[in-house]
């Protein structure tokens, strides 16, 4: 048995996440279900994390443990031949048999894009969140230097009473504007489920005048979620790189 290592991409539109779920179509699920039919025998396929339903990869990273006499290559031409046209796998490489897609993991890129035109996005309205005004991107810029930095965050996670630590360490948020695109890029060791999407969404407060950066550090020290911003659309979420 070996461990291969995955490079993959996927529209998660149409997708419960990519944990795997009985009654749902999930990322994972799709994946073990074609490499179980390669291998004719069951195949667990870890994930870099859980993205949620409706959010994107450009590079989701995953290991499975396989037996199987294919090369790199072939098992990389057969997952995309028989995966889904919304899921694509870049890479297939041969890893350690100790490497863990999950807790080897040291880092992620997450981008984020709004759109705040006066025309809609039709042809990229199923990965933009559209704003009905246009945000300071200023005002956003000196709330994001309050949430760089170790904190804990457990008020920008959808569940703020999980038991395992809920610090995480930031180290880069940045947002461009192009036109009429605003991209939030995160960099952080970890995010907490919803975390990057409650980010966004306390930012584009700061931004439409609903929220002050005083209250963005309070959001910081107090134990109340519902101080935070709401939670962004999912749509607007894609997981671009992971760190190793």
């Amino acid at each position: 048995m070996r461990n291969y290592k995955m490079l993959i991409e996927y529209d998660g539109s149409r997708y419960y996440g990519w944990q795997r779920q009985p009654e749902h179509e999930t990322i994972q699920g799709k994946l073990e279900k074609v490499l179980s039919l390669m291998c004719q025998e069951e195949v667990e396929v870890i994930g870099a994390g859980r993205t949620d339903a409706g959010v994107h990869a450009r590079g989701m990273t995953a290991n499975a443990s396989m037996h199987t006499d294919l090369t790199v290559e072939e098992i990389c031409a057969y997952l995309n031949r028989y995966l889904p046209d919304d899921i694509a796998v870049k890479e297939v490489r041969e890893a350690s048999p100790r490497f863990h897609a999950r807790y080897n993991a040291m880092g992620k890129t997450y981008h984020y894009t709004c759109y705040d035109g006066d025309v809609k996005p039709v042809f990229d309205r199923k990965y933009v969140n559209r704003l009905e005004e246009k945000p300071d991107l200023e005002k956003m810029r000196q709330a994001a230097e309050l949430l760089k930095g170790e904190h804990d965050f457990r008020n920008f996670c959808v569940n703020p009473r999980k038991k395992k630590s809920t610090v995480r360490y930031v180290d880069k948020i940045d947002i461009v504007r192009k036109g009429d695109y605003i991209t939030f890029i995160f960099h952080g060791n970890g995010f907490l489920q919803n975390m990057v999407r409650i980010m966004v969404g306390t930012l584009l407060e700061v931004g439409c005048g609903r929220m002050t950066c005083q209250q963005v550090a309070e959001v910081l020290e107090t134990k109340e979620r519902q101080k935070a911003g709401p939670t962004a659309p999912a749509q607007g979420l894609c997981l671009m790189t992971v760190d190793y």
